[in-house]
């Protein structure tokens, strides 16, 4: 066990968040944590970090136990820049830097015995520094921090200059490399593109640690965990495998529910029938007891009254031409900077565009191009006829705050039925009172979930979309789905939500900074044309490094290739033996009391490893040639 919850309940004033929640979290465990914004999950995290207090229960935890969390809010990193907030988590090698840095200056004054006693005490801090990954911590680093977006010549930008989603990204790229007992990580793809979050999932999935993640990215909730955690009405429910298992489980389990309500219910008006009929006659002892079993029942309650979310439909809209939209040589991006030339395309009538690629390839840029509210570089951009257009950028200029939430709706349709307006913004978490506040009395999610609902409501033909579901949670995002199913007009869609994207995108724009690729099919197909795409290319690198090697050896044999193997082998261990020289060359006194030799040393010892590292490389690739002849 790591850390256990036992019959926990938390409130906030009248609000309930956790009632009698118990769970346990055990080493090496994936776990995603779902629910409803709302639901409590954060305040789960929060009260494990003991940032608040339960009302009732036990938290329990092992002794020593290490916890990294990934907030939401995220603190200023320690360190001057991006490189040095990173290497400053590895606080047990900075430690032993300092006592090195100490004993080289200490040992230029030494003689005899306290020399030899300093020099023995350095060797054995070099030897720890070199067991706890020292020489390559700086490749770490930097190896998460390219993982997570972030580019070379970013690793000296001072901490206070990074935005708040480059600060968000060194908080996680810090908390990574930390490596603690268990990662909390709520809302890790935040700030991500496709690109990062693809990156964090190979790291996540080779973690040999326990982790528990808050995501509204279904994709990463699939692929990264093998237990989910539904915490819904206050209560948790577990679910031993990975998110589409917990789906299909979870559709099982409510339709088990409801049968087993129905057939309750079916009980009880029997029960009640019974008694009404004997309370007073014969059978007054039998029907007395039948009242108190009923009294004593455990009520089962029915799905459907916990399903509060339900699914919308969009108004009917006008028809448009059959081409929306078309492109013809198009160049976007900035004065001096093109971001991507020769766009051309043809968007059809009900079809779905989503422009994908990494930050700052220019797909807000695009989607700005596309909408004239950016000047073209060059080429055409030709809207087809009867076409109405309703952009959401997050920027929210379309809203009234001094409207209630509800008002908003009104606007769109002034003589709609109040539950139908409700039930709508029901479906966007807007709930009871909810409907009834004012606009600026919102956070900022909340009137960007408002003024999505409001775009979808509306009766234009096409939906111009950037990062739509950013403030949705799951439940959300399936009804923005459904609506968008039903919609039978034409939708162009910047996201970084994979799943949205694989439901809904007939066309495929990817933008890399510099170029514009066109994809006529799902982001799946697309995924898998790039995934061939990349297994193509690495098979052509094996087939030249193979080239090369039998370039120097007689044709194909199985003798040849052990030839071979036996040159790499001998190479192999000639440079472990330089290796191990320059390790005894960092231990020595004439290296410690010289900075400059020292780090010279130690940056030929990285280099040295490096070289080792892709000369086992070619070694693999060499046997492989061997098993394949």
């Amino acid at each position: 066990m790591l850390f256990r919850f036992d019959e926990v309940y938390k409130s906030y004033g009248a609000d309930e968040v956790l009632s009698g929640v118990t769970f346990q979290i055990n080493p090496k465990e994936k776990v995603g944590l779902v629910g409803r914004n709302g639901a409590g999950k954060t305040t789960i995290f929060r009260l494990l970090m003991k940032q608040e207090e339960a009302d009732r229960g036990q938290i329990m935890q092992t002794n020593s136990l290490s916890i990294g969390l990934l907030a939401q809010q995220h603190r200023v990193i320690v360190g001057s820049t991006v490189l040095e907030s990173a290497l400053s988590v590895f606080t047990k090698l900075r430690e032993i830097e300092k006592k090195m840095q100490k004993l080289e200056q200490a040992m230029t004054e030494l003689l005899g015995e306290a020399l030899d006693i300093a020099l023995a005490e350095y060797s054995e801090l070099q030897q720890n520094y070199e067991l706890a990954g020292g020489f390559a911590s700086s490749t770490r680093a930097e190896s998460v921090l390219l993982g997570l977006g972030f580019e070379k010549k970013d690793f000296s930008l001072p901490v206070t200059n990074l935005s708040g989603g480059q600060q968000a990204r060194l908080s996680l790229a810090c908390l990574l490399l930390k490596e603690p007992d268990i990662l909390l990580l709520d809302e890790p793809t935040n700030h991500l593109d496709i690109g990062a979050i693809e990156w964090l999932e190979e790291f996540l999935t080779s973690y040999n640690s326990a982790y528990v993640i808050i995501s509204h990215d279904r994709f990463m909730l699939d692929r990264c965990t093998n237990r989910i955690l539904e915490l819904e009405a206050g209560r948790i429910s577990n679910y031993p495998g990975n998110f589409s298992f917990y789906l299909s489980e979870r559709e099982e389990r409510r339709k088990a529910q409801q049968n087993a309500f129905e057939q309750q219910q079916e009980l009880i008006e029997r029960t009640e029938e019974f008694i009404r009929r004997n309370l007073a006659g014969q059978k007054t002892k039998q029907a007395k007891s039948r009242r108190k079993m009923l009294e004593r029942l455990d009520r089962i309650e029915s799905v459907k009254s916990e399903e509060t979310a339900s699914n919308f439909s969009v108004n009917p809209i006008a028809r448009s031409g059959d081409i929306v939209l078309s492109t013809k040589d198009l160049t976007i991006g900035y004065e001096n900077l093109s971001l991507a030339s020769n766009i051309n395309f043809t968007l059809r009538r009900g079809e779905v565009l989503a422009i994908i690629g990494g930050n700052g390839t220019g797909k807000t840029t695009m989607l700005r191009t596309l909408l004239t509210r950016q000047k073209t570089l060059s080429g055409e951009i030709n809207w087809g006829s009867n076409i109405s257009i309703g952009y959401y950028d997050q920027k929210l200029n379309d809203l009234n705050q001094n409207n209630q939430v509800i008002d908003e709706l009104r606007e769109i349709e002034p003589f709609a039925e109040e539950v139908k307006l409700r039930s709508f913004l029901g479906s966007f978490n807007f709930r009871s009172d909810d409907v009834f506040k004012k606009v600026g009395d919102l956070s900022g999610g909340e009137q960007g979930r408002l003024a999505l609902a409001k775009l979808v409501y509306s009766r234009v033909n096409v939906l111009v979309l950037d990062e739509p579901t950013n403030h949705l949670d799951i439940t959300s995002r399936e009804s923005l789905e459904n609506a968008l199913d039903n919609f039978t007009g034409t939708a162009l869609v910047v996201s970084h939500d994979r799943y949205f994207l694989d439901r809904l995108a007939t066309k495929i724009v990817y933008l890399d900074g510099s170029n514009a690729e066109i994809f006529s099919g799902t982001y799946s197909e697309y995924c898998d044309l790039r995934r061939k795409r990349e297994e193509e290319q690495r098979a052509q690198i094996i087939a030249r490094q193979t080239r090369v090697v039998t370039k120097t050896i007689k044709p194909k044999t199985t003798k040849s290739v052990l030839r071979e193997v036996s040159v790499i082998e001998e190479e192999i261990a000639e440079l472990e033996e330089e290796i191990k020289e320059v390790s005894q060359s960092l231990a020595t006194v004439e290296v410690a009391c010289n900075p400059s030799r020292l780090a010279e040393l130690q940056g030929e010892y990285q280099e040295l490893t490096k070289k080792l590292e892709l000369l086992y490389q070619e070694w693999e690739t060499t046997m492989l040639s061997g098993k394949e002849c």
